[in-house]
Order: C-alpha cells, then structure tokens, then sequence
C-alpha cells in the first residue's frame, strides 16, 4: 500500500491550488493500493471539512507517507528527508533563485520528481496548468489594458466565481478596437485564445493583423515562424529552431509596431533570441504598452527584457520604464505596464486543480505504481543524494553561489 501525503503550501506568497482535490483522493483510494493524508491548510481552494467529507484523513505529521505532493516550491526548512516529492521546482532552466533548494534536495537524499518534466515518449507533457495560466493571463491581460486606459471595466478573474461568472462578464463588455498579439500555441496559447474567443474578439491571421487597421478588437496567434528566423536568411526549420535555436534572431518586429497588447505563451528556451531587445523598447515606434509574460521568464535570462520580477495576485502590475530600464508605477504614459504572476491558475484555483488532479489520476498514479516507470525516470531530477544523469548539466548550478 503506497502512502501519500498531500502537503500543505509553504511559499510565499500562499498558493490556493491543490494536486489532488477531494474527489480525486476519495478516488485514488478506491481504485488503487494508495491512502492518502492531507496536511491541514486555512487557505486551499478545497477546505479542510471537504476532504473529511469525501473519507479522507487529515493529519499534520506527513513523515509516515512514502510520496509528498504539493504545487509550489517547497521552502528548505520543511523539506522532510529520504522521502519522494512532486511539485514545481524550477531549477530545470537553472533559476538562481531556487539553487537553495536543489541543494537541500540532494543534502536530504530527496527523490524530487518535477510536474514539469513528466512527459511521453514524444516529449509531450502529461500533466500541466498551462491552459489555467493562459486563461488568467489572457483575462489579466485585458483588465491590465483596461485600468491603464479606462475605456471599460472588468473584474478581476480571482473574484468571479469561476469561469461561467467570467464569460457572462465577457458578454456584457464593449472591447475598444485593440490589437492583441498572442505567442505561442501550447498549452498557455491555447487557454488564452479560448478566453479571447469566449470575449468576442475577432481572431485574425498574422498578415492581416499587419497590414490592416480594424474598428474592432482583435488578435492574431504567433507560431515560432511568425517570430524567429534564421540568422543565416534560409528557411525556417522547426525541428532545427528547437534543437538549435541559437541560430535564430528575432523577426518579431513588425508586431511590437502594430499590436497594442501582448500576451506571451511560449516555452522558451535560453538559447533562444528573446523578442526584442531594451534599446527597442526606447524606439518610438514601439507601440505595446501592455505585456502579460505568462512565461514569466526573469530578466536578463529571459525573451522579455522588461520582465524584471514576477508580479503577484495582489499586486498583479508593475511598470517598465525603457529609459531607466528599470521598474516604475504602472499606468504612466512613458512606462509599459507588465504583468507577470508567476502563479495565475491560482485565480481560478478549483477549476485548474480538478484538471490537474484528473491528468495526474489517469496518466501519473499508474506510472509511480510500476516498479520501474520511463515516465518518473525522465522527470527525476534528483535522488539519492545525486542528480539524475539527464539532469547533471545541473550540476555547476548547484555548485555556485
């Protein structure tokens, strides 16, 4: 009989979503060899007496449990030895800021298994938030427009309901005639293009969206063809950007002179061109004023420039002055309003963790009941005191600092 505990959520700021909701425990426990303890938490979406309802056990001592999951980081201090976690980490792109904790992952022979990294034989992942961050991100997006120029109202998704209250808001909304560019067809685009359909704004092809002016809201989704080419002036190769993005530039130019609003979606890889560059971001011809980096790549290492921080729920924008190339009030004339929560399914948080709970049930509980899985193996960053080999370019990281 496997034991997981679900964690209760560390980081700061606190994080609403759960891996598995309560109906995914009762579940889990009905059809495979698992039981499963939950760690008390005032702030889940899914409150305590929720999982009590559905038969599920709370206590606060987790160390009798095999496997630990949780969403966010898990901060050092809490971290329990020799035992398996799942959650985001972050460190797979070599994020300085979490070089802490992968080290007292491997100092506590943890097995940190990462959501990120669970993938198919195809490199698909299996598991993912992705759609919920586009969604907000595409909605923050719009509220972010609307508070820097008051041309109509919107609420804030994380205090609708859930969706259903949002599209009925979208309903009753005028849209000024605005043009949104939209990178990135993954996950994150996809979510956020639904959101942008659901509000009634007209989808139109990259061409169109340069060439023409409209008196209508509307936005236009770039695939990586539409925004990197080769340095070398050959045809793009999609195969050969992925593996080899560093012979690539940035052709994204003529949108940052059309379009008024950007939302990006792409998972980005640091060799990659980053889309424009800060002495851009000076030219008066560089006319986006809002970018929702739904990526959320931090500056310098990252493919927007002004993504300075990440931004929080409560504070959810910052502004970018490209002449101090430095943080500033938002909302100013001189300065491009930035939002960039690193955390945006947390708005609308049952709806994405019952997605994600139903993904990880059906596609990842199978694979840690093997006694050997390909799926665990290829997203194991760490155990035993080592990084795994797929991840030992890690090791420098972990090193420094």
């Amino acid at each position: 009989m496997l034991k997981i505990g679900i964690i209760r959520e560390g980081k700061v700021p606190p994080d609403a979503r759960v891996p598995l909701n309560p109906s995914h425990c009762a579940l889990a426990q009905k059809e495979f060899p698992v039981s499963i303890l939950v760690q008390p938490s005032a702030g889940r979406c899914f409150a305590d007496e929720e999982y009590q309802q559905a038969g599920i056990e709370l206590a606060e001592d987790l160390r009798s449990c095999d496997v630990l999951m949780g969403v966010k980081e898990v901060p050092v201090d809490l971290l329990i030895p020799e035992k398996t976690y799942f959650f985001f980490s972050h460190t797979i792109k070599e994020q300085s800021y979490n070089r802490k904790l992968l080290q007292a992952v491997l100092a506590k022979n943890i097995r940190l298994i990462d959501y990120e990294v669970l993938t198919d034989e195809q490199g698909q992942r299996l598991i993912a938030f992705g759609k919920f961050a586009g969604m907000v991100g595409a909605h923050n997006a719009l509220w972010t427009y609307a508070q820097r120029t008051g041309k109509f109202q919107l609420k804030r998704m994380k205090d609708c309901k859930d969706y259903a209250e949002a599209i009925d808001i979208y309903k009753r909304t005028p849209w000024p005639p605005i043009k949104i560019v939209l990178t990135g067809s993954g996950r994150v685009g996809i979510g956020a293009a639904v959101v942008l359909r659901d509000m009634g704004i007209r989808e139109v092809d990259p061409i169109e969206f340069l060439m023409e002016e409209f008196k209508e809201a509307v936005f236009t989704i770039l695939h990586s063809e539409d925004y990197a080419g080769r340095k070398d002036r050959h045809h793009f190769d999609k195969p050969r950007f992925h593996s080899h993005p560093e012979e690539y530039r940035s052709i994204f130019e003529p949108y940052f002179q059309t379009a008024d609003v950007m939302i990006n979606g792409i998972f980005w890889n640091n060799r990659a061109p980053a889309f424009f560059s800060k002495e851009e971001m000076r030219r008066p011809d560089f006319r986006i004023r809002v970018i929702a980096d739904v990526t959320c790549d931090i500056a310098p290492i990252s493919s927007i420039p002004s993504t300075l921080k990440a931004s929080t729920i409560a504070e959810p924008v910052f502004g970018y002055d490209p002449f101090t190339e430095a943080e500033c009030a938002p909302y100013q004339e001189h300065c491009i309003d930035m939002m960039s929560i690193d955390n945006l399914p947390n708005e609308l948080p049952r709806d994405a963790s019952t997605a994600f709970g139903s993904m990880f049930i059906y596609r990842i509980l199978p694979e840690l009941l093997k006694e050997n899985s390909e799926v665990l193996e290829r997203a194991t960053i760490a155990e035993g005191g080592e990084l795994m080999p797929r991840y030992g370019y890690l090791q420098g990281y972990v090193e420094g600092g």
